[in-house]
């Protein structure tokens, strides 16, 4: 294979057989369970990269089951997202995340900086309840509860969030270690089509874990959450900001 090949071939690895195909991705049924707490503003400051900045003290867990996604077939997630602002409008900083799929996982990584972790994610309806948990192996680390379509949401404002840009801090390493690539990555959803959406009494437990630490920002008051279901494609994202420059 010579070097023009392989410039005109590659995208993602493994070359010859790329671990998820090449975008867009259109999710259909996609399903929210979010619920926003209140934190430590300590402990998010010391996450939250610049120059993004705090919007509140507030952190939203999120459990999203994916039934139909294109290239990335039938999966779930789980994860913390952080409202902030950047040059003074409103986004939300994606902090962690962790998923049951390899080609979402590796995807998610290589193209946007995605912070996927392999765990074991669940969202499921339990007699009158909507259940999120997140085990990592075997140990119980998130566990989600909010009562089932209790009351319906306006719509405009849950589109409206859901058009709010997305950042992520994308980090990959040269062959000796250090930093070959470390980004602030601004990406949306688009083509979104809201088919749904509610909200309801909710409760949030995080267990500590070493190397799953979503306690690490501690919940002191769940103030919120939102049951959505909708489609909406995922677009590629731009560097908005680069720290080794």
């Amino acid at each position: 294979m010579d070097a023009a090949t392989i410039r005109e071939t590659a995208f993602a690895m493994p070359l010859t057989s790329p671990g998820f195909p090449k975008g867009p991705y259109r999710f259909v049924n996609r399903e929210y369970m979010i619920i926003t707490y209140r934190t430590d503003r300590a402990a998010l400051e010391k996450i939250v990269p610049e120059p993004l900045e705090l919007a509140d003290d507030v952190v939203k867990y999120e459990f999203i089951r994916m039934p139909d996604s294109t290239g990335f077939g039938d999966y779930t997630e789980s994860g913390q997202v952080i409202p902030v602002r950047y040059k003074g409008k409103p986004g939300v900083y994606v902090h962690s995340m962790f998923l049951n799929d390899h080609p979402p996982i590796a995807g998610g990584r290589e193209i946007w900086g995605f912070p996927k972790k392999l765990a074991r994610p669940v969202l499921e309806v339990e007699i009158d309840t909507l259940v999120g948990t997140l085990d990592y192996g075997r140990i119980r680390v998130a566990t989600g509860t909010m009562g089932y379509k209790h009351h319906t949401l306006d719509h405009d404002p849950v589109l409206s969030s859901m058009h709010e840009p997305n950042f992520l801090l994308k980090t990959i390493p040269h062959v000796d270690g250090s930093p070959r690539i470390c980004e602030l990555v601004r990406y949306h959803m688009s083509d979104i089509v809201l088919k749904g959406a509610w909200t309801g009494p909710a409760a949030l437990a995080l267990y500590p874990h070493a190397l799953a630490p979503v306690a690490d920002l501690p919940v002191r008051e769940v103030v919120a959450a939102s049951h959505i279901l909708a489609d909406m494609t995922l677009d590629l994202g731009e560097v908005v900001h680069d720290y080794l420059a």
